[in-house]
């Protein structure tokens, strides 16, 4: 039995594909000096996790350390200095060449070789670098490739590499891109893992024989695969754009838990993470030689400050004439998006509405407005909806669900019941960020009221009431092209999330 003194201190972070902490047993006289380079490599890392994550002004000792654990990679783009405004591409890549059959099969990833884009966001830092907004592109959005045609655009990296994608973005969105960020599927576990897990919740349950993935509603503690599978499996009703909002939801888990102080204080884990993340990024060469400078700018930034949105779409199932089936966007209210981006806006805070003069109120203060004062920006095929019978009456909670489902709004559930039973006014009752899927709702139940509930997290319910008098079919306009003024089409941008809204609550 070897003596527990023979063995050597050393640590190795991130030494396997997931990132675990070995401890590595001493062998010779080159081991102990190679354990001793080591450790001095865990000081250093451990010195750039505080300055990437802290801020300390000495960004200069650490710049070469940086510049080898990033790969750069050539993307097209103009590059910008690491101050003012600018959009980054980022690019979730699926990248299999280099997993073992083994990871492979754990992660029921599939032995096929080559890259495709998983994920692609914008992000939007402001003026000021003290907000960041993060809006996710669906990778079925049907557009124009440069070059190539319509596609859907998750295509474009397989047509033409990060360049193709860069374009196709910029031709979509109207928005220069800056600078490019390519993330690879493996190294998203390992981050995870260095973090020592992330914690998500569903409203619905989660059942998808591709990825092995098998949830109940409720809130997890996620390892780094299963996060991954939680992340990519598109087995809900709303599939990929479900995928989306779970996407965001971890996303923004991660950043709490990276800015938490359990990481900041810990030096194996905070290593761990910094060498983790570093690993699995590629990014466009100006960038990796100033990430440092841009980091330090971003010290401050909370999860308050980092806005989550996603791309409004006007069909959700188009049928393209190559039989595939894509998405595609509202027109009006993407470019209304995009332009408010480039503005510099935020999106969690709304623009005041501009009242007409000679408007004469016709409600009382304390009343909703009627749905139809706000165009609906929200098409039913976007919303998953709950049926509770908040009334005696048998049958009218399957009634009122089976009706729902015939206009198009999801309800994956069976209806429910309330426990008090004495309902008139049938109610939606919506979550943090749902008013817009809310007033879509409501618009179809005639006489209906909303209320927001904070503690419905991201769901939307109906409580049925004796005064239920059916349903109405609602329909999402785009807003005429002769309203060009700003202020006309504000209400057209679906509402924002903010990381710290996404993290689920306890």
């Amino acid at each position: 039995m070897r003596d527990p003194e023979d063995e050597d201190s050393a640590v190795r972070v991130g030494g396997d594909a997931y990132g675990t902490v070995r401890v590595s047993p001493r062998r010779d006289r080159r081991s102990a000096r190679s354990a001793r380079s080591r450790r001095r490599g865990l000081i250093l890392a451990g010195a750039l996790s505080c300055l990437v994550l802290g801020g300390s002004g000495t960004t200069w000792a650490f710049t070469s350390y940086v510049g080898n654990k990033i790969k750069s990679v050539d993307a097209g783009v103009p590059g910008s200095r690491s101050t003012g405004a600018m959009n980054i591409l980022v690019v979730g890549v699926d990248k299999r060449d280099n997993l073992t059959r083994r990871q492979q099969n754990q992660l029921k990833l599939g032995r096929e070789s080559g890259q495709r884009t998983d994920t692609m966001m914008v992000l939007h830092l402001s003026e000021d670098h003290t907000g960041v907004t993060v809006v996710s592109l669906p990778r079925d959005t049907w557009t124009t490739i440069p070059g190539q045609g319509m596609h859907k655009i998750n295509a474009a990296y397989q047509l033409g590499g990060p360049k193709l994608a860069v374009r196709a973005v910029q031709n979509a969105t109207g928005l220069t891109i800056n600078h490019y960020v390519e993330v690879n599927v493996l190294g998203f576990i390992e981050v995870v893992d260095a973090l020592g897990g992330v914690s998500v919740c569903t409203p619905v349950a989660i059942d998808d024989p591709k990825t092995g993935l098998k949830l109940e509603p409720g809130s997890y503690s996620l390892d780094g695969a299963k996060a991954l599978s939680y992340a990519r499996t598109r087995a809900t009703a709303r599939s990929d754009l479900d995928r989306i909002d779970r996407q965001q939801q971890v996303i923004s888990a991660l950043l709490h838990q990276a800015l938490s102080g359990g990481t900041l204080t810990n030096p194996v884990k905070l290593t761990a993470f910094v060498n983790s993340t570093l690993g699995t990024l590629s990014v466009d060469d100006a960038l990796r030689k100033d990430l440092l400078g841009l980091a330090d700018q971003l010290k401050n930034v909370s999860t308050d400050d980092v806005a989550f949105a996603t791309v409004p779409l006007s069909d959700v199932d188009y049928r393209t004439p190559t039989g595939e089936s894509a998405v595609l966007w509202d027109k009006q209210a993407a470019a209304d998006l995009f332009r408010r981006i480039a503005a510099d806006e935020s999106l969690t805070k709304p623009a005041a509405p501009t009242a007409s003069p000679s408007a004469s109120p016709s409600v009382s203060p304390s009343a909703k407005p009627s749905p139809s004062a706000t165009p609906l920006t929200v098409p039913p095929a976007r919303i998953a909806v709950r049926v509770l019978n908040g009334t005696l009456i048998r049958g009218l909670g399957a009634r009122t669900r089976a009706d729902l489902l015939r206009i198009g709004f999801m309800v994956p559930q069976g209806a429910g019941d309330t426990r008090e039973r004495d309902h008139d006014r049938t109610i939606v009752r919506y979550g943090p960020g749902r008013e817009d899927s809310a007033r879509t709702l409501s618009a179809a139940l005639p006489g209906s009221e909303t209320r927001l509930i904070e503690t419905l997290g991201d769901r939307i319910e109906v409580i049925v009431g004796s005064e239920y008098s059916g349903v109405k079919k609602v329909t999402v306009k785009e807003t005429p092209a002769a309203t060009p003024s700003p202020t006309a089409t504000q209400s057209t941008v679906p509402t924002a999330r903010t990381a710290t809204q996404n993290i689920c609550k306890k």
